[in-house]
């Protein structure tokens, strides 16, 4: 395999199993094509012909729905000899689960209409690419080897070779050895052209199935938000969780421990002064480390630095807290949007911690600014790189979910040893 792949494309392309997949396909297109086109230009002209009675309206849903079982076909046919992986569109489903409430549901679905004009538009197309690549392989291939069967013409046919030009005179046969060598030379430039013609064909083939085969935009669209909108509170939930679990485990059983202090110095104030003074400053202690701890938490929801002043004082805040030396430069013409301005915090926050955690650098910059409708974050480090999306510890990982919640693109860019550049878009609203 490795051996096969020092050669140019040009030459691979005739033998590789993505051409053959691909001329299978077209092969096995115009059939089936031509069967699509008159099953369907035959039940809807009857059901068109019949909408004035009410015969014509289910003939004409079941031919709708008959065009989405050819969809369905033509799908794994993509998938299969294409590698086109296109989603189903959004299944017909009825108010009422009735008939009559399916051929209303399956009349109005614009998917099924696309199926229908998907197999009005294929059967022309898929005569034309046949035709093409018919003819470009035959001919490619049988002058190419012409010299391996040249012999069949003298032998069988009683003629010297192909005849090239013929009259009742005159007549012109390509049977010397140059002639030969030329016809098998022209064949080659025919193998050779023939799958990148293929590909230009099956190309136009996989956005009719892509465009008119799969779901709409807005179905799309629509899924992605109710992922998204899972994402987001699956977030919010595992937020919550870790605010509850800190109180729990920090800020709450340090409060628990002082007021069992300060009752104990109730008690020995009057008996012991010095004992109850010593659990007084005790207590004194854990107050700060409980306030401490309660302003750490508040800090990592939405700190009051980033209401009042925005990102960059807020990002410089966390820079001066980091282990490691850290620039920062922020350079926006407004401030975005609460959200997302809360979200580009947390961001940050995260990626510096990884930052001082897991990438031993010596030096990190925070970079901000605006394109067009983007935020852009840029976290860079000196450090020994090796961080991924993929890969588990870094959080990298939920943070690109909850980033992608909100239609932004997290990048890691982190070759081992080195350096690592995280990028963030962030939709941009003022």
């Amino acid at each position: 395999m490795a051996a096969s792949h020092r050669l140019p494309a040009a030459i691979r392309a005739p033998f590789e199993a993505r051409t053959w997949r691909a001329f299978g396909y077209v092969l096995i297109g115009l059939p089936l094509s031509i069967l699509w086109f008159a099953l369907s230009v035959s039940f809807v002209s009857a059901g068109a012909g019949l909408l004035i009675t009410f015969l014509g309206v289910p003939i004409l849903a079941g031919a709708l729905a008959m065009c989405r079982g050819f969809g369905a076909v033509e799908r794994a046919r993509a998938r299969g000899l294409l590698g086109l992986d296109v989603a189903a569109p959004e299944p017909v489903r009825g108010r009422t689960g009735g008939a009559f409430s399916w051929m209303g549901a399956m009349l109005k679905s614009g998917a099924s209409w696309r199926h229908l004009l998907y197999a009005f538009l294929h059967m022309p197309w898929a005569v034309f690419s046949f035709s093409v690549t018919v003819a470009l392989y035959a001919w490619g291939w049988s002058l190419f080897t012409y010299p391996l069967w040249q012999w069949v013409f003298p032998t069988w046919v009683g003629q010297d070779g192909i005849q090239l030009y013929g009259d009742a005179t005159h007549s012109f046969y390509l049977d010397a050895p140059f002639e030969i060598a030329v016809t098998s030379l022209i064949g080659l430039v025919f193998v050779l052209i023939g799958p990148w013609v293929l590909r230009g064909l099956v190309s136009v083939d996989r956005l009719l199935v892509s465009g008119l085969l799969g779901p709409s935009r807005l179905a799309s669209r629509v899924t992605e938000l109710e992922s998204d909108r899972g994402v987001v509170v699956d977030t919010a939930a595992a937020d919550l969780r870790r605010i509850e679990r800190d109180l729990h485990d920090g800020a709450q059983a340090r409060l628990a421990a002082l007021a069992m202090d300060l009752g104990l110095a109730k008690e020995k104030l009057a008996r012991d002064p010095q004992a109850a003074a010593v659990l007084v400053d005790e207590a004194h202690g854990e107050v700060k480390l409980a306030l401490q701890e309660l302003r750490d938490l508040a800090r990592g929801i939405h700190p009051a630095v980033l209401t009042d002043r925005g990102l960059d004082a807020a990002l410089s805040a966390v820079a001066s807290r980091c282990a490691v030396p850290v620039s920062v430069d922020v350079d926006l013409p407004a401030r975005p949007v609460p959200a997302i301005e809360g979200i580009a915090y947390f961001t940050v926050s995260e990626l510096l911690q990884n930052v001082t955690r897991h990438s031993r650098a010596r030096r990190a910059w925070v970079d901000v600014w605006r394109t067009e409708n983007r935020l852009m974050l840029q976290v860079r480090d000196d450090g020994v790189g090796g961080a991924s999306v993929e890969g588990g510890g870094s959080g990298l990982a939920g943070l690109s979910e909850r980033v992608g919640a909100v239609d932004g693109v997290l990048a890691v860019d982190s070759p081992a040893g080195g350096p690592t550049t995280v990028t963030v878009e962030l939709p941009w609203r003022a």
